[in-house]
């Protein structure tokens, strides 16, 4: 069907930009990994561009949601454009990823300006786009031709060149981009031995196809991503006899990046959320250059998006430290899977028989689930992991069998898509309905590898099943409640997700939730302490456990930054 287009740039268009740009990386996501050649050739340029366009159209459909609830109809353009450069940036995923949150910053900062003059036309599309290519340049540390940044200013140049509407300009910048991507195996010497372009700059020209169907309701031509077929068949990046290449995918030689830039060098990605000022950030940058390369630090206003190649993957983390709050934090050993390695040097790593991936809502938690064997996925408060984030986990965990535990009720159908999709890759998934992360640990703990795939999976949801949980949080606005009208900054004492306690005191409100849930028997209470409640709270619940409950055993967790001040199981 057709997209109607939109006829200047407000939230709307927005939205479905994002949306437009999703199915198109989602359509392409294959096609980009497979010539994946630079800066790493470790395949996953498309799915790290899927994975930050997801995050940026979810934070777009929240704050639609958030205005529907409210019955305040749609957002201002300046809430969608600020929504989607939030999202994508928490959601940055590898250096194209990182690179595409600083461009969708870069526009947002245009579209969502303070002033009498709103940016909403044609002219406003090329101020955006301007600013777009060169902020994310400026956003990395040394910049080269021949990738995603010459696609980005390409496209800004042409768009620059365009007089007429939104649908003008978009489609300007869309074949500027277009060209500029087919020149791009002359400007760098890997894409050209690899008769291939640049796996970035055709996840960006999707972007911007997204964008000209936003404004004109047409999509446009397809985009070439082998420069040279018999070149690239030579150097072994396309199989011609392969079904995915018949199908018009392509198949990525080992061997292909052997003796690339990179070749030989960091042995560690490393990626982090960081809360930190301006001028540490600076300092930030001086230090991580130093350390390695492929260096992209994205983001302002507090928050801030790092992507470095590193050997000494501590050094990076510390560096964020000592510049200012490092979250979030992930870390893909290269190892042998990737372009360091020839493929003679590469063995096929054999996938284990079973593994678990589990959502955590906390650092202490993702420790202690990562200690028991699971895969983890980390959830910030109000920032739930996207399908595509699961998948990337199922995959990580690299098992013929996966269950896949997803610890809060609002994921079931996140988590369900995420082991539909795993499941047509071949890998045998199982999906238990967790609700909370302690209800996790009680499956985890029960966890066999050993048995058959079946009678595991149902004594860890039987074991689930069993636990109930609770949480003590804070309330943030007035509501009514199961428990009655709550104000904001009340304690409340939420038992199997509804309040049932209101309370003044954090200490008394977990005791009293914690009778609730004893006076229906018990043998094991498991705490989970966040970083915001008192120390005292657990010491409490303990000795009101020894002393009124007797044969019910007590273990507490530390769960670091979870969202909730307490979570308590009962098994």
């Amino acid at each position: 069907m057709a997209q109607v287009p939109q006829t200047f740039f407000d939230a709307l268009a927005v939205r479905t930009w994002c949306g437009l740009a999703l199915r198109a990386l989602g359509r392409a996501r294959e096609e980009i990994d497979a010539i994946n050649v630079y800066p790493v050739a470790d395949g996953d340029t498309g799915t790290n561009l899927y994975l930050t366009a997801e995050s940026a159209a979810a934070a777009v459909e929240a704050v639609f949601e958030a205005h529907d609830a409210h019955g305040s109809g749609k957002p201002a353009l300046a809430d969608a454009a600020r929504a989607m450069a939030h999202g994508a940036l928490i959601g940055a995923r590898g250096n194209s990823g990182t690179i595409l949150a600083q461009l969708l910053r870069g526009m947002a900062q245009v579209l969502a300006a303070d002033g009498e003059t709103t940016h909403t036309d044609g002219e406003g599309l090329r101020l955006a786009l301007r600013h777009a290519a060169d902020s994310a340049r400026q956003a990395v540390a040394h910049p080269v031709e021949g990738t995603v940044l010459t696609v980005a200013s390409a496209a800004a140049d042409a768009a620059g060149g365009a007089e007429g509407d939104c649908g003008t300009v978009a489609r300007a910048a869309y074949e500027g981009a277009r060209a500029a991507l087919a020149a791009t195996p002359g400007q760098l010497a890997v894409l050209e031995r690899a008769g291939v372009v640049d796996a970035g700059g055709r996840g960006l020209v999707a972007v911007l196809g997204a964008l000209v169907e936003t404004f004109t309701g047409e999509v446009p031509r397809a985009v070439p991503v082998v420069s040279d077929p018999e070149h690239a068949r030579a150097a072994g990046v396309v199989d011609p006899t392969s079904p995915a290449n018949a199908a018009g995918g392509l198949a990525v030689s080992p061997d292909e990046c052997a003796d690339a830039p990179g070749t030989g060098g960091p042995a560690f990605e490393v990626i982090y959320l960081l809360e930190a000022e301006d001028t540490a950030v600076a300092r930030l940058r001086q230090r991580l250059d130093g350390l390695g390369d492929s260096l992209v630090v994205v983001g302002g206003d507090g928050l801030w998006n790092v992507h470095v190649h590193v050997d000494d993957a501590g050094a990076a983390v510390e560096a964020g430290v000592e510049a200012g709050r490092p979250y979030r934090i992930r870390i893909t050993h290269f190892g042998t899977e990737d372009v360091h390695t020839t493929g003679a040097e590469r063995p096929p790593r054999e996938p284990a028989q079973r593994a678990v991936v589990a959502v955590v809502p906390g650092e202490g938690l993702a420790g202690l689930y990562a200690d028991a064997g699971a895969t983890t996925v980390l959830a910030r408060p109000g920032e739930p992991p996207a399908s595509g984030e699961l998948v990337q986990a199922v995959r990580r965990a690299h098992a013929r069998e996966v269950v896949l535990l997803p610890n809060d009720a609002d994921l079931r159908h996140t988590a369900a898509a995420a082991a539909e999709q795993a499941r047509t890759e071949g890998i045998r998934v199982a999906l238990i309905p967790t609700r909370s992360a302690v209800q996790g640990i009680a499956a985890l703990a029960v966890h066999e590898p050993e048995r058959r795939f079946d009678e595991d999976v149902v004594q860890m949801t039987s074991a689930a099943g069993a636990t109930r949980y609770a949480e003590v949080t804070v309330a943030e606005r007035q509501s009514w409640t199961m428990a009655g009208i709550c104000q904001a900054g009340d304690v409340l004492g939420l038992i199997d997700g509804d309040v049932a306690v209101i309370g003044s005191d954090i200490a008394l409100t977990a005791e009293a939730v914690l009778d609730r849930m004893l006076s229906a028997g018990g043998e094991l209470v498991t705490l989970v302490l966040g970083d915001e409640a008192p120390e005292i709270v657990a010491e409490r619940l303990e000795v009101r456990v020894r002393e009124s409950y007797l044969a019910v055993d007590t273990v507490v967790y530390r769960g670091g930054r979870q969202g909730a001040l307490l979570l308590i199981g009962v098994e």
